[in-house]
């Protein structure tokens, strides 16, 4: 299958990797090409420049977010939530239009240092935003709540006894990425949330990730839903 991924840092290149591994025909795409082979220093996160990276996953095509758009049969926003609209913008409406849109972006605002706080919540949603701008694509929330690492491998923490959600309006995009979810990168549980306004409630979980992290010194933890025994 033809993978889009807009975003080049950790998520991105996660689960560029992982569709690439899996045999899919991965193009990721980023605003300036030229510019991210071109940096030579990890970013303020660490994260070692994109070229280092590039080096070892050479099936991965990297482009513009309009090459990523235009290529993808399904794409994956996994772009810095402050700069999803303008990244799509750059995408392109027509290449959105009809495809799944897996949106793992968070609305985190780091204007103010760290913790950082969320831009939009309780109302609205970043998850809701995009669908509102760009109308014909087929925008699905799913993996906002986990660290790059366990989007795409959920069987490295307790053999994957943890859950994963989803939100959005289009049935069958939903219904793709659960199968994305569980096929692809083995999530044994997906919890569907209903439309998209349930993105308010999963972005709006980042607050207390950030502090779960900070409680238990590692980003590789999640939740699991236990209800009582009938």
């Amino acid at each position: 299958m033809k993978i889009g991924v807009l975003g080049s840092l950790t998520v991105g290149r996660t689960i560029a990797a992982k569709t690439a591994e899996l045999g899919h025909d991965v193009v990721l795409g980023t605003r300036d090409p030229a510019a991210t082979l071109a940096r030579s220093e990890p970013d303020a996160m660490g994260t070692p420049p994109f070229a280092e990276w590039h080096g070892q996953q050479p099936e991965i095509r990297l482009g513009t977010f309009a090459d990523a758009a235009a290529h993808g049969e399904i794409l994956f926003n996994a772009t810095n939530g402050s700069g999803s609209l303008e990244a799509l913008g750059l995408a392109g409406a027509d290449a959105l239009r009809g495809k799944a849109l897996m949106d793992i972006s968070n609305p985190l605002d780091f204007s103010r240092g760290m913790p950082p706080s969320l831009f939009v919540s309780n109302t609205d949603s970043l998850g809701e935003q995009i669908p509102r701008t760009f109308p014909d694509a087929k925008v699905v929330k799913a993996l906002n709540t986990v660290n790059a690492s366990l989007m795409v491998d959920p069987g490295q923490l307790t053999g994957g006894d943890h859950d994963a959600f989803v939100a959005g309006n289009d049935p069958e995009a939903k219904a793709e990425v659960i199968g994305v979810l569980r096929d692809w990168f083995g999530w044994k549980r997906v919890h569907d949330l209903g439309d998209i306004t349930a993105a308010r409630g999963l972005e709006m979980y980042l607050p207390l990730w950030l502090l779960l992290f900070g409680a238990v010194g590692s980003p590789s933890f999640n939740v699991k839903v236990v209800t009582e025994q009938a």
